[in-house]
């Protein structure tokens, strides 16, 4: 596949809040914790050629930046105009103090992209290398020097851990704060990077106000993928003056198939692992005042015990302080799968929570022992409708309509890696 080489210092990792607190039996609002992320090298490239070998081109390209360009962003990248059309076929970029970048060719060819944010303030020297179309090596060079480190950021999370195993409805989700402007979320979208191996095609999605995109593949991830994710922000400008902060990445796991269908005309969830159905489980939805969420969501968060404390709600009737065993949160709003046996006589034939799916003792035991974050869950017949945003509601859209939340074209059936 080609991954993403280590490298770079650690980012600390970030908290920021989360997105609409609807009504739930859970704890409410939630802050969402984001890992840090670390700078990502990629291939080496080959040399160029050096003054003197008999191979060493004699007619130039215009390389960019141009040779004397000053002020530029971190996030730079390196192309070149071969006059009368070409190809580059390798690019050197060194830094003042003589040390090579590492990085690698975007594979439409249209730019080089270092593997880690250039430094802030420092003086670069570009070598590029090309082939005409009539076979002559050209080369050409340039000198450049970055911009000193901007006072306005955009913060950024990415809610991925690197060597973690998570369930195949995994999204990769990046959240922005604040939010990135529509017309700049093309740019930034070309700076973020998934590769996947087994190779699956995939789309990004942007919420609509900027502050989250989604990426996942036309169906579940593959049983056993790689992801390998980049997120090339750090000095990427925006049309509002600011920069982007970071670079964060993670190469984490797919792990095997396990889904949670919920009908709410039977009261059961049916549990599929692989694709066969291990375990039919009797459950109690929201009651008619607070309705569970319909759509397909996906475990966020593991609690083996917690409290719900909604003592806050301006509703008297849902102020509440509990104990609760076996949460796993599926939206931002507080709905969570628990252990609930005070619901034990009417599972199965009545609703009764603030919105949560509740299940016996020994049934939310069992399936805390079973999921991971990032495996599936969905409700069905239910009175409301799952909101975009309340979770991670990547699969919550049918594969035609989450592409149209992407900021660049996606071709039929999904886009590959851009490096």
């Amino acid at each position: 596949m080609g991954r993403f080489k280590r490298a770079g210092a650690k980012v600390g990792a970030l908290a920021l809040a989360a997105s609409l607190a609807l009504t739930g039996c859970g704890d409410g609002e939630k802050k969402a914790e984001f890992v840090g992320g670390s700078t990502t090298p990629s291939a080496d490239v080959p040399q160029a050629p050096q003054p003197g070998d008999p191979s060493a081109p004699a007619a130039g390209l215009a390389v960019s930046p141009a040779d004397g360009a000053k002020s530029r962003p971190v996030s730079t990248e390196i192309s070149a105009k071969i006059p009368g059309g070409g190809k580059v076929s390798s690019v050197t970029l060194t830094s003042a103090d003589g040390k090579q970048v590492e990085g690698t060719m975007r594979l439409d060819g249209s730019s080089w992209v270092p593997s880690a944010p250039l430094k802030y303030g420092t003086r670069y020297t570009a070598t590029v290398t090309g082939t005409g179309t009539g076979g002559e090596t050209r080369q050409g060079t340039s000198t450049f020097t970055t911009m000193a480190k901007p006072k306005s950021m955009i913060s950024s999370g990415l809610y991925l851990f690197d060597d973690r195993t998570y369930g195949v409805a995994m999204p990769v989700v990046v959240e922005f704060h604040p939010g990135i402007p529509k017309k700049d979320r093309a740019a930034v979208q070309k700076r973020m990077f998934v590769r996947t191996d087994p190779p699956q095609p995939g789309a990004w999605h942007w919420v609509y106000n900027g502050t989250q995109a989604y990426y996942r593949a036309p169906e579940y991830w593959k049983p056993g993928t790689t992801l390998d994710v980049r997120i090339a922000l750090a000095g990427v400008p925006l049309s509002n003056g600011r920069y982007g902060n970071v670079d964060r990445s993670a190469t984490a796991k797919i792990g095997r198939s396990f889904e949670m269908k919920v009908d709410n005309a039977t009261k059961r969830m049916t549990v599929l692992q692989d694709g066969q159905v291990v375990r039919t489980i009797p459950v109690s939805l929201g009651k008619k005042s607070t309705p569970s969420s319909s759509g397909t969501m996906v475990v966020m968060e593991k609690k083996e015990k917690t409290v719900f404390d909604t003592m806050d709600s301006p509703e008297p009737e849902n102020r509440y302080r509990i104990d609760i065993d076996f949460a796993q949160r599926i939206t931002w709003g507080g709905e969570y799968i628990h252990a609930a046996p005070w619901s034990e006589g009417v599972q199965g034939r009545q609703n009764v929570s603030h919105g949560c799916v509740n299940v016996s003792m020994a049934m939310g035991r069992w399936l805390f022992a079973q999921t991971k974050i990032g495996d599936p869950i969905t409700v069905s017949g239910t009175s409301r409708k799952l909101t975009a945003g309340n979770g991670w509601t990547a699969w919550s859209l049918s594969w035609s309509e989450f592409v149209k939340g992407s900021a660049l074209p996606v071709p039929e059936g999904g886009s590959g890696p851009l490096i």
